[in-house]
């Protein structure tokens, strides 16, 4: 799939999905932006993807900086967005502190100012991509805050892709990936994944890359709009 002469915003550029869908999209031709809060992340990601790739250092929550980035890069073809906008909240709901569960809404809050800002600056057959996750629909206890999120994401994109055609909106929803998003290394990490994927069909975590090609994927068939793309290995299935 060639994106040759195409560019590309991707928020939450600098690591793990992100940064493989970037390079990704470099190799098959596009001019690429990677666009983080962490300025020493961006200028490393920007490095590592080569050139025609540039990095641009952006708060997802701060939606005037947002809107003045975007316009800065106009037009543009496509943007991801795969920036979790903060911390995640996990455990048990019913002695879950109630801040943490509306704190995990920064990533959805993140994701609604990315498509609103992008789509004045959005090339007419243009789309934009968000990533959600397959606790969306398949929440393993204590994942109460991070489905609830998901499913909002996967709404979001069904109701705002009727209101902005020809311009398309898709969702790509990983399963247990390996990313640096994990925490623990080593043996820890290992047993962790191994667990985390005993019952999918595809027992073994995922890899970036993988998640990435999904997002390749949606963004460059133009008859896919308004829909969810699940790379989880089966995850979803009993």
């Amino acid at each position: 799939m060639s994106f040759a002469g195409k560019k590309v915003l991707v928020l939450g550029g600098t690591s793990g999905i992100g940064l493989a869908a970037a390079q990704q999209f470099h190799t098959a031709g596009a001019s690429v932006v990677v666009i983080s809060r962490d300025k020493d992340k961006v200028a490393n990601a920007a490095a590592s993807v080569g050139d025609n790739c540039t990095g641009e250092t952006l708060d997802v929550l701060d939606m005037e900086a947002m809107r003045a980035l975007f316009a800065a890069h106009a037009p543009f073809d496509i943007m991801v967005n795969a920036a979790t906008g903060g911390e995640r909240a996990t455990g048990p709901f019913a002695k879950m502190d109630l801040e943490g569960f509306r704190g995990s809404f920064r990533k959805l809050w993140g994701y609604t100012n990315s498509v609103q800002a992008a789509l004045p600056h959005l090339a007419d057959d243009g789309n934009m991509v968000l990533v959600s996750g397959a606790p969306a629909r398949k929440a393993p206890p204590g994942y109460a805050a991070i489905s609830t999120v998901g499913n909002a994401v996967e709404g979001f994109c069904r109701a705002v892709a009727t209101e902005i055609a020809p311009k398309r909106l898709n969702v790509v929803s990983p399963g247990i990936i390996d990313t640096p998003m994990f925490a623990v290394d080593g043996a820890a990490r290992d047993d962790f994944l191994d667990k985390a994927t005993a019952n999918n069909l595809i027992k073994r975590a995922g890899t970036a890359d993988e998640v990435a090609s999904g997002i390749l994927f949606v963004a460059g068939n133009p008859f896919v709009t308004g829909t969810t793309v699940d790379v989880d290995g089966g995850m979803l299935l009993p």
